[in-house]
């Protein structure tokens, strides 16, 4: 069985993760795709629950055995990806899948799903917010920071290529705007 896919993409601190919370607890038959990666677990974060935390030795392997949609090495050792089982396990129970992934993970998507996807970028206000929004999670150092903010100014250069674009301004107004969009799709 095969179903549909919405795709919510950002830079990191843009409130992707926020929104699709919002969504998961709306009447949508929306489950979240857990993501593979091989990072540690931050606090607050569970295994099976946030991420599927695996060992790079793990992921590698899951890589040659062709276990995964898309994956990429977002940064250097940093790998990600979505396994199929994970899919499948979503589809077989009735219900749509739902994506929180970062830009290029969300264009492979979109690319290996096609017309079964919705691909929604979620944008910040601005730079300036972007940076405010990061530094005040108090969750990264300096160094780290400047890392998402590097690749945060590649990733807003793809917001193009996606279906929709939706600013982040006001956090209630971007998740009426995504819910409305991802409500008419699942209805087609």
């Amino acid at each position: 069985m095969e179903g549909k896919c919405i795709i919510l993409c950002a830079p990191s601190g843009a409130g992707k993760t926020s929104i699709t919370k919002y969504l998961l607890q709306q009447d949508l038959g929306l489950k979240f795709s857990i993501s593979a990666c091989n990072r540690e677990a931050r606090v607050g974060e569970n295994n099976g629950v946030d991420y599927n935390f695996l060992s790079t030795e793990d992921f590698k392997n899951k890589i040659d055995k062709n276990e995964f949609v898309e994956w990429e090495e977002v940064y250097k050792d940093n790998y990600y990806g979505t396994l199929k089982s994970e899919i499948t396990r979503i589809w077989e129970d009735g219900n749509s899948v739902i994506f929180d992934v970062d830009v290029e993970g969300g264009l492979s998507l979109t690319k290996h799903f096609g017309e079964k996807a919705l691909a929604i970028f979620i944008k910040p206000p601005s730079f300036e917010a972007l940076e405010a929004r990061l530094r005040g999670r108090g969750t990264e150092d300096e160094e780290k920071i400047q890392k998402r903010l590097a690749k945060a100014g590649k990733e807003l250069e793809y917001a193009k290529w996606f279906d929709h674009i939706i600013v982040n301004e006001k956090l209630e107004t971007a998740q009426q705007e995504v819910f409305t969009l991802v409500k008419s799709f699942l209805k087609k």
